[in-house]
Order: C-alpha cells, then structure tokens, then sequence
C-alpha cells in the first residue's frame, strides 16, 4: 500500500514537471502512464484514492505562486482540482477493453470544468500548457486545447501499454498521429493580410509588488521611456494592462513625495506619445468608475493623430484578484483584498483602429480559449495580451500565461502581442513560436514585423464542443455497459440462488 501511495505521488510530480516553467513534456506523458496503470484492478474507493494524490502532487507545487495573491485560495483551489482527478480515477474502469477511453473522456471533462467553474474558472497547470510543447499541439487549431488534453492521455495510456508488452490499440495510434497532422493541413490556415510592424514595450522594474498609489507615476514613467527606445517606424505599439492608473484631477491631497499622476496629463502625454511615434497605440488604464462603485480595468486605442479611437473592458476578471467571490467569508481569513471589485465589460473583445479590428485579451483573459475565440470570432486580426503581472511571486504564471498565448496562437492561427510592465512579454507567432521574448524586470521593446489574418479556424468556429460532445459519449455508452454487466451479474445471481433452492 505505501508502495502505490509513493507511485501515485511521483506520477502527479511528473505530470506537474511537463508544466512551465519547468516544460519537461515526456515526464507528463510518464506520468500519465504511471497513473493509468496505478489504476489497474482496483475498487472505484482504490482508485479516487490513488488519483487524488495523483492530482495533489501535481496541483500543490505548480500552483504555489497562489499562496502569495490569496493564502487562503491556494490549497483551497489545488484541492478542489484534486478531487476533480479522483473523480477521473473513480470513473475509469479498472477491467473493461475500453478503460483508456473512458480515462481520456474523464479527465479533459474535469479539464473543462475547472477550466469554467468556479468564478468563471481558473484553467492553470492545464495538461494543454505541457502539451503545446508537443507535435501534438497542431491539433488545437481543429478542436481547440481539449483536444491536446485528450492526446497526452491517450499518449499515456499507449505508454503504459507497451511498458506492459501489451499490444497498443492501433485505432488509439492512429488518432495520436492523424490529428495533429490534419492540423497542418492548408485548408485549416486562414488567409494573411497586410504586413505591420509592431512594437511590444515593457517598461521594468521590480517583481512581485503591489499596487501602491506613491508607484503609479514611476511605472508610467518607465513606459514612457521605454518608447522613447523606438527608433524606427512602426504601426502599432502595445503597452501592459494596468500601467496608465491616473487619480482624478486636483486630488484633495497627496501623499508621495512626488506628484500623482492625474487623469488630464496620462491622456494628453499618452495622445502625444501616439501623435510623436504616428503608430496606433494601445494602452491599458485601471481607475474608479464614474460611480466610484467599482474600478474599471480597459484598454485604449489612440490613433496615429493621437486621437482616442476605441475602448474594451475587460471581461474575464480575476478571482480574489479583480473580484473577491464570497467577499464577507474570505475578508475574516485575509486583509490583502481588493478594497473594491473590477466591474467587468460586456463588449466584444475587439477594438476598431486605423489598422482594422485588432483583438483584445487583457491579461488573465488570454488563458481562456473562449475569449480569444471572441475576439477572432467578431474579426480580430491579431490577438493582443496586455498584461500586468508584476505582483505575482516567482514566474509559474508567468511562464505558463507565455503557454496559453501560444495555444490561443494556434487555435486562432494568429499573431499573439504580450506586453507585461515587468515580463514576461512574447510576440508568438501563428504557429505557436515564441519569436522574441523578454526577460524579468529589464526595460525592453521587443519589436517584430507581423501579419494581419483573416478568417476562423475549425477550433474558433466549432469551439469546444467536438470533443465535449465526444467524451459525453463515450462516457454514456461505458456507463450503460457498466449498468448492463451489473444486471447481467445480479440475473445470474439470481438464477443460481433458485437452482440453489430448487436442490
């Protein structure tokens, strides 16, 4: 028993070391395979039991950085998704032809949920995020990241199949290659556009610090300078999320020994900064609403003139972060929260400009593949990521937010621009290569000359729904085998308890 128990925890450490930022890949397939057979002839109790430390092991270490923007919310999320990957081993059979399968349809399921609930879902040290890493990973621009879930799981159910010197189903061969090669195929690119030059600004400075009102003006003064480092043409310039965080004008008082940044010169010098580079720029704002109810957390888009053009909220708030869920518990466990909640947007996640409709995922968005098909969906021809994640501890997320602009690449067959004031920030190419990155803390332009697309791909039109479908029902017909093996069991029984009798 102790024996397993170990097993069990070194196969959910190797699936946590596919994870970035540590990017091992094979080990994640290993551990896959290690799980699966962890589960071979057990009761469904056994099971829930080895998978559950399964997913401990493999939750607790790549989520860590959470202890540090809500202690409380870290190990309550790592166990909850836990007890997800222990409900995957309680569904998979231990003695059916099938169990593989039905391994694959169980875990992209608790995928997907812990990808949308709860708090509208926290999808990070996703089995997708190892996966992009993969020849695998052309698959998503047919059926999205689920897809890529459901390969390296079906990956390591073949693993542990030759491992055992069983014969691996060549049907489960077969999906492992076509797919990802269908993915390549021309018929599923879109069309390419215009060419633009793009620079991406990152203006520096120390990691994980907070929000301080006496540092406002110094991070806006760093982004300032460092697009005064752009020495050549360019078409458009992306600033992070939450680097223009003006007060209002004429404040009652201060009390940082240097003037606040107000609100009428953040956007004079910012519509001069446009004017001054005659490129299209886009700069993320955080501020009160009007009602000063609520904050707002949006992007700007200035036009060469440096006259404002258009705005998107952003949508996808952050739990514990942008939004406290249960505010009057969880305020009796921790002081670090959010005085006020971010008001969340309602509009399309595209922004009109001189260039035409650019796409928007404001930081936290970007790890969710329904807001990038969103924006291409409404015609966005780029995808941009501002993003601020300078308060976060160590880069777990950081490094993993670099995976999940490269899967929303691939799904939308897009440029990504991810522009964060202290790193990571990426331009990522359509094919998911990051082309030029950024390191932590350093003031830098990452500039790079990109197409313009146009079009949907399969994944972007048909959205999670292929294989959402497809493990439902799997998991139906298993089922319904499982309940007509119990009858048949219960009817013999039944029929040797009368012979019995009869005698």
């Amino acid at each position: 028993m102790k024996k397993t128990r170990t097993l069990s925890i070194l196969a959910g450490v190797l699936i946590a070391a596919g994870l970035p930022p540590w990017g091992w890949w094979p080990l994640t397939i290993a551990g896959l395979a290690l799980w699966f057979q962890l589960l071979d002839r057990l009761t469904p109790h056994g099971r829930f039991g080895r998978s559950l430390l399964v997913g401990t092991a493999w939750f607790f270490p790549s989520t860590v950085w959470m202890a540090d923007l809500t202690p409380i919310g870290w190990p309550v999320a790592a166990a909850a998704f836990s007890v997800l990957i222990g409900l995957v081993g309680w569904i998979t059979p231990s003695d059916r032809g099938y169990r593989g399968a039905v391994f694959c349809a169980a875990l992209v399921l608790a995928e997907l949920i812990r990808w949308n609930w709860p708090f509208g879902g926290v999808p990070i040290s996703t089995l997708a995020m190892a996966g992009v890493a993969t020849p695998l990973a052309t698959s998503v621009r047919l059926f999205g990241s689920p897809i890529l879930v459901v390969l390296m799981a079906l990956a390591g159910v073949i693993l542990a199949d030759l491992v055992n010197s069983r014969r691996a189903s060549l049907g489960a061969v077969a999906v492992l290659v076509v797919i990802p090669v269908a993915g390549l195929l021309p018929w599923v690119a879109t069309d390419e556009g215009d060419s633009i030059r793009v620079a991406v600004v990152q203006g520096g400075g120390p990691q994980n610090t907070r929000a301080d009102l006496c540092q406002n003006r110094q991070v806006f003064e760093r982004h300032m300078a460092a697009s005064r480092l752009i020495d050549e043409p360019v078409d458009l310039v992306l600033w992070p999320e939450d680097v223009v965080h003006p007060v209002a004008d004429a404040p009652a008082s201060n009390p940082c020994p240097e003037p606040l940044l107000e609100r009428s010169e953040a956007v004079t010098r910012v519509s001069q900064l446009a004017d001054d580079l005659n490129a299209v720029l886009v700069t993320g704002w955080f501020e009160p609403s009007a009602d000063r109810t609520a904050n707002r957390n949006y992007s700007i888009v200035s036009d060469s003139s440096g006259i404002t053009r258009d705005r998107y909220d952003k949508v996808q708030l952050v739990p514990f972060g942008e939004f406290v869920p249960l505010r009057g518990f969880i305020e009796r466990f921790s002081s670090e929260l959010p005085g006020r909640d971010v008001r969340a947007g309602t509009d399309p996640a595209v922004v009109n400009s001189e260039l035409g409709p650019l796409g928007v995922a404001v930081s936290w968005e970007v790890f969710f593949d329904h807001r990038a098909r969103d924006a291409i969906g409404n015609g966005g021809t780029v995808l941009l990521n501002p993003t601020n994640g300078s308060s976060y501890w160590l880069t777990i997320v950081q490094s993993q937010q670099i995976a999940s602009s490269k899967l929303r690449a691939l799904e939308t067959d897009r440029w990504v621009l991810q522009a964060a004031p202290t790193g990571f920030s990426a331009i990522v190419n359509p094919s998911g290569e990051v082309i030029t990155r950024s390191g932590v803390s350093e003031q830098k332009v990452l500039i790079e000359t990109i197409e313009l697309r146009e079009g949907r791909t399969p994944a972007v039109v048909l959205g999670v729904w292929p294989v959402l479908i497809g493990s439902l029902v799997i998991l139906f017909f298993a089922n319904l085998d499982s309940l007509s093996q119990a009858v048949a069991r219960r009817s013999r029984s039944r029929k040797q308890a009368r012979r019995r009798a009869r005698q």
